[in-house]
């Protein structure tokens, strides 16, 4: 239930007056069971050899999902969710922060590998700051919609995308990445409010991208105790693990400090950073 609080208070963040109420139960539908890893070939501005891994679309050609990894070391992932919708833009030009260039900056001093999910809105939003972070080794981008729109109702009082339109918008956010020069991007996807049902996974196979949620809920929505985001994370972790943190300030506000605190405290329990196309190549 905690898991569900907390993406239900992102999501009546990241919409404003959008309306709707959080779900009663998670939206997700069970993932199909995922065929062996499959590597794409990287772009001219991806990162050098080993391939990205992806999932091969399960049964019926729908999407894979990614939650964790398999191996049996110590190794966790933590992801950001770089969050901004289509309809944000007033509120960003009123001197609302969606970016955390401080988070950024202490996984940069920190050296921790990291994965971002960025939506399309958030990259044109802030273009200096996706183009250095797509341009940093210690990073991938990943996608996460052009609008964080919801890919299936209800979903934390998100808007909703129409299946006709799913992949144009995630089509859309490649295109500003593209137009922007956000490099190191990985066919990876990760649904707005980790919500999705088999309409969505069908609807996002053209896209040939792996989507990818998590096992460990940071807790990080509007949680303004950065120690009682670390914990939970630090309860949660096991080897394997995948963490969805964010890197939204205004949403988000302790989560810099939280990784200083989580970040040296997985390390000293024996714990090895990586992206997620590590987990998922090791896994």
């Amino acid at each position: 239930m905690r898991k569900l609080a907390v993406l239900a208070a992102l999501g009546a963040v990241l919409t404003g007056c959008a309306g709707g109420s959080a779900p009663s139960g998670s939206a997700r539908a069970s993932a199909p069971a995922p065929s062996p890893v499959r590597s794409t070939a990287p772009s001219a501005d991806a990162t050098p050899a080993p391939a990205t891994p992806t999932i091969a679309p399960g049964p019926g050609g729908l999407t894979a999902v990614f939650e964790r990894g398999a191996a049996a070391g110590k190794v966790v992932a933590l992801s950001f969710d770089a969050d901004m919708t289509a309809g944000q833009g007033p509120r960003a030009a009123r001197g609302e922060r969606f970016d955390n260039p401080g988070l950024i900056e202490t996984l940069r001093a920190l050296k921790v590998p990291s994965t971002v999910f960025m939506t399309g809105r958030w990259a044109e939003e802030y273009p200096d700051q996706a183009r250095a972070i797509g341009g940093d080794p210690l990073f991938e981008v990943g996608n996460h919609s052009y609008s964080h729109y919801a890919f299936t109702s209800p979903c934390y009082g998100l808007p909703t995308v129409d299946e006709g339109g799913m992949l144009q918008d995630v089509r859309r956010a490649s295109a500003v990445f593209e137009e922007i020069g956000v490099r190191r991007t990985v066919p990876y996807f990760r649904f707005p409010g980790g919500c999705y049902d088999d309409a969505a996974l069908r609807a996002l196979a053209p896209a040939e991208v792996t989507a990818v949620q998590w096992d460990v809920v940071g807790g990080d929505a509007f949680a303004t105790d950065p120690e009682a985001v670390a914990a939970q994370v630090l309860t949660g972790v096991r080897p394997g693990s995948l963490v969805v943190l964010h890197c939204t300030r205004s949403a988000a506000p302790a989560t810099e400090e939280a990784v200083r605190r989580i970040v040296p405290e997985l390390r000293a329990r024996g714990y090895r950073f990586v992206k997620v196309s590590e987990l998922m190549r090791d896994g």
